[in-house]
């Protein structure tokens, strides 16, 4: 009997060590406007081991189901550097402000990294440009992930707009 019942206690913890803990983010407030969008996403994320990443490009979300922690923050960074913020309520991963941006006001600022495949995504970050006190110009077209911005504005503010509008950016 005690035998059984330490092979039964073998067989529960081994079935227990072989579970893997799957860590699930969602992602929002991104500009997923259309295919294009969805595509460079998936794109960004296919070859990244033990995450799986599905966008529903009608709520503009992503949910990402990863093995563990570590697999999550890689999808997320994988999202990041293709041009898209976000945010996100989990506690497994970080996004953070990697844009390069200097506090204080500039005259002229080259943006890059922007997903901005097509019009619609063009129009979003014009908007959110807009939004920025100071800026006079700027460069943006569509296809273009790069852009000079010029004005007198404060450039933390300016990538601040873009996040908000789901544009991740680095600046130079």
């Amino acid at each position: 009997m005690f035998r059984t019942a330490c092979t039964a206690a073998f067989v529960v913890l081994g079935l227990a060590a072989g579970v893997r803990a799957e860590t699930t983010v969602k992602l929002t407030n991104m500009h997923i406007c259309c295919g294009g969008c969805t595509r460079a996403i998936v794109a960004a994320t296919k070859d990244l081991e033990g995450a799986k990443v599905a966008v529903d490009q009608d709520a503009e979300e992503v949910t990402i189901r990863a093995e563990n922690k570590a697999a999550a923050q890689k999808a997320v960074d994988a999202i990041l550097a293709a041009g898209y913020h976000a945010v996100t309520e989990s506690k497994d991963v970080t996004i953070g402000d990697d844009s390069g941006a200097k506090s204080g006001k500039v005259r002229r600022l080259t943006v890059s990294g922007a997903h901005n495949c097509c019009g619609a995504c063009t129009v979003a970050i014009k908007g959110a440009l807009k939004t920025v006190e100071g800026v006079q110009a700027d460069t943006c077209k569509a296809k273009q992930t790069s852009f000079v911005v010029e004005g007198e504005f404060d450039a933390q503010a300016l990538v601040k707009a873009l996040a908000d509008a789901g544009f991740h950016v680095k600046v130079q």
